[in-house]
């Protein structure tokens, strides 16, 4: 298999094997799903190097990640009037970057209250911060900084239904 100068440059960091599984991931999963035709290279390495290189297992995640992202983000993004109340709570801030480049969150726990929260537009939310924290990432980083401010965050503020629901967002689609 021939690999482009394209996928040479965007694969920095990456063997020639890996990227040949790159390229094979690709053209399996876009014969399944053209959406796959949307996603760039960074985020298909993201789905092998989770599944160990093992494109069958790659695949299945990939095809059910897009089919996730296109059933829970229809329009492709999530808009600012899906989550109105989640952005008037003011618990999450993206705040520049730290020395590596690094996109960074800082999060105020003791801004969160699960009982004035519905959980589909914090699921919304959490897409919509991540997707945003993502679209700042220079080209090549596949990591942010997180900041956890714990300060006055107590009983009233714990959302174990939540937190795992931004896990598994995070966990379904390795945030492409």
């Amino acid at each position: 298999m021939e690999l482009d100068d394209n996928l040479h440059q965007e694969l920095l960091g990456s063997d020639d094997a890996e990227k040949k599984r790159v390229a094979s991931l690709r053209a399996l999963v876009e014969d399944q799903n053209p959406a796959a035709k949307e996603v760039d290279n960074l985020a298909i390495r993201r789905f092998l190097r989770a599944r160990d290189q093992d494109i069958d297992k790659a695949s299945t995640q990939f095809l059910k990640y897009l089919k996730w992202r296109s059933t829970f983000v229809p329009n492709g993004f999530v808009s600012k009037s899906q989550i109105k109340n989640e952005i008037a709570h003011k618990e999450a801030f993206a705040q520049g970057q730290d020395k590596s480049g690094r996109p960074i969150i800082v999060y105020f726990a003791a801004k969160h209250f699960c009982a004035n929260r519905d959980l589909d537009e914090y699921k919304r939310f959490s897409v919509y911060f991540l997707d945003a924290l993502c679209a700042r990432m220079p080209r090549g980083q596949e990591k942010f900084t997180c900041i956890a401010d714990l300060n006055g965050w107590g009983y009233s503020n714990c959302d174990i239904r939540g937190y795992l629901a931004a896990i598994d967002i995070l966990q379904k689609s390795l945030f492409s």
